[in-house]
């Protein structure tokens, strides 16, 4: 009896703890799939605009010509963010940035484009074109860098994007279904630029701007950014744009906005500038840019900042002619990452001009109108050579490094590869595949039921069991399920439908040979063992062949086949067994309903 309940405890630990995994692709698929913003704008909410406990980077990267002692960015604060499952009252959506959306997306199982649509582009990096003694070995990953940054102003959610062999680049954009956008998109020239970052002054004249049109409900036209007195309405009242962002407490040009606000932050900015790759020009020649990413994913909350900076560049990235990450830049932290930049000739006069005139403010770094790193001016810098210090890893060094670099991509990208899954269609190909999923289980089902009455009863629930372990396992893994995994899934649940018949099967012919139930039992699972172990064997080693060698769809279905034949095993050999050892313990059975 106690090795009975030890079995049971060890049982319901594993049902709770798969459903765990389970439950954050449950609560991710019940949100809808597009951005309720995108539609309508919210209404204005009565909130102002604060500065407790704003993460911002008081002390950035330092840009200098001699480095100074390190100064290191500050990591952003916590605002913790809450998501309403049920009433879903303030807009989520599967690709919103509020921290509990973003959350369930990471742990929850993704979908194929087969399923859920979207386009598939394949990307050569034609090396040919740059000569041997000008490669550095990492053109492939610039291009990777410009194709991302690209991607995120797309709006795509979850894209992938990932390097296939040596020069190859996969791009898979979930729910985008035109091609000639996205190719449009990704394939134009990178540009890279310097522009000052504005005062905290010229930062609140274009954010009270903004309140303003939007309050009226209208789209900004250029005339409406004529008057630049309303500053003080910042601080006022009904302040619908600034009132969800946080402020910084030094004299900077930024914003801070807590993740819980993005989705409506942005929403309002697209009312001000629809198109992002041409920033709408607000008072002081200003225009607003959102940092590369989101900050604080180490404190729960991936907020962003909204940069102020000049309407017009200061420097471009034409006149960059190198950037490398180098140690031994700061004194105070000799083995800490940083840049060693260098400017052409004509860049290098542009450059000593600019950091003379603004020594103390900071200088955004620009990939395609997104702010990259804002380091602080901390000299008048001549000679081209610049130095950018304070970085906190060297990782973060490499990736500056590389978009530095990437401004004048040496080389062009060449479309080898595309195909395109209509939402539609992918919507088709999941109603299909669970239709036929399901009408082959209730098929199978009343089979077993009616041929092997409760014994087969019980065989129903461990493909049941057997299906729930295969989902959340995928969850558990944060795989993707394809079109061909759902044919993986099918041919699991046949595979543990032969399972059963062949354990029941021994048990019948056990007990016509005149055995008792207890006799019957063990000697049919102990016989039908070595057979189900054998299949399972062989079917799992192509399995694992066809993963390993295996690409796209091919790997999708090796997956839930692979999960598919572990799950079998335990529900089929040591749930059932377990039942049935439970009822034997429990009283003397004469008769087996089989």
């Amino acid at each position: 009896m106690t090795n009975l309940r030890i079995k049971w405890a060890l049982f319901i630990f594993t049902v709770l703890l798969f459903g765990w995994y389970l439950l954050p692709t449950i609560r991710f698929y019940q949100l809808p799939s597009d951005d309720p913003n995108a539609l309508k704008v919210p209404a204005a909410a009565e909130s102002t605009m604060t500065s407790g406990n704003v993460p911002n980077p008081n002390q950035p990267p330092s840009l200098t010509s001699n480095p100074p002692p390190g100064l290191t960015p500050t990591t952003p604060g916590e605002t913790p963010g809450a998501l309403d499952q049920a009433a879903n009252p303030t807009g989520h959506w599967r690709g919103s940035a509020d921290p509990a959306v973003a959350k369930l997306r990471e742990n929850a199982m993704k979908l194929g484009l087969d399923l859920q649509g979207g386009a598939y582009l394949v990307y050569e990096v034609d090396l040919s074109k740059i000569p041997a003694k000008d490669r550095k070995g990492d053109e492939v990953d610039r291009a990777i860098e410009i194709i991302r940054n690209r991607v995120d102003q797309f709006g795509v959610a979850e894209p992938l994007i990932q390097k296939q062999g040596q020069t190859r680049i996969v791009v898979q954009l979930p729910g985008e279904t035109d091609p000639a956008r996205a190719k449009a998109l990704i394939g134009k020239t990178a540009r890279l630029e310097f522009r000052l970052v504005k005062t905290r002054q010229e930062l609140f004249q274009a954010l009270a701007k903004i309140d303003q049109v939007v309050a009226q409900g209208g789209i900004a036209q250029d005339s409406a950014f004529a008057d630049t007195s309303a500053v003080d309405s910042l601080i006022a009242g009904k302040n619908p744009f600034s009132g969800l962002f946080q402020a910084s407490q030094n004299d900077a040009g930024f914003v801070y906005c807590p993740a819980e606000n993005l989705d409506k932050a942005k929403a309002y900015l697209r009312r001000i500038q629809p198109d992002a790759s041409r920033p709408a020009v607000l008072p002081g020649s200003t225009i607003l840019l959102w940092g590369e990413r989101a900050f604080g994913s180490r404190s729960g909350n991936p907020g962003q900042y909204l940069y102020a900076v000049s309407a017009a560049s200061d420097l471009t990235g034409e006149h960059v002619a190198d950037a490398q990450v180098s140690f031994g830049l700061e004194p105070a932290r000799p083995n800490a990452a940083g840049i060693s930049l260098t400017f052409d000739k004509r860049g290098s006069a542009i450059f000593t001009r600019l950091t003379g005139n603004n020594v103390g403010r900071q200088l955004a770094i620009v990939l395609d109108n997104t702010v990259k790193s804002a380091p602080s001016i901390r000299d008048k810098i001549r000679g081209g050579r610049a130095s950018i210090t304070g970085i906190d890893t060297d990782v973060e060094a490499k990736d500056l490094g590389i978009v530095l670099r990437a401004g004048a991509l040496p080389t062009d990208l060449t479309l080898q590869a595309e195909s395109t899954v209509g939402a539609s269609l992918g919507a088709d190909s999941i109603h299909k595949g669970i239709l036929a999923s399901v009408v082959g289980f209730l098929a199978i089902a009343a089979f077993m039921v009616i041929y092997y009455q409760m014994s087969g009863s019980l065989s129903v629930l461990a493909l049941i069991l057997n299906v729930f372990y295969l989902v959340a396992t995928l969850g558990m893994l944060r795989g993707t399920l394809t079109l061909p995994g759902i044919a993986g899934i099918a041919l699991t649940i046949g595979m543990a439908v032969d399972t059963n018949v062949l354990i029941l099967e021994r048990i019948r012919e056990e007990l016509r040979g005149g055995k008792t139930v207890r006799g019957a039992v063990e000697a049919g699972y102990s016989r039908a063992f070595t057979t189900i172990l054998d299949t399972h064997s062989t079917t799992l080693i192509s399995a694992v062949v066809l993963f390993q060698f295996g690409t796209g769809p091919i790997k999708g279905f090796a997956t839930t086949l692979m999960i598919g034949l572990v799950a079998n095993l335990f529900c089929a050999v040591f749930f059932t067994r377990l039942v049935y050892d439970s009822m034997m313990a429990r009283r003397q059975l004469e008769k087996l309903s089989i």
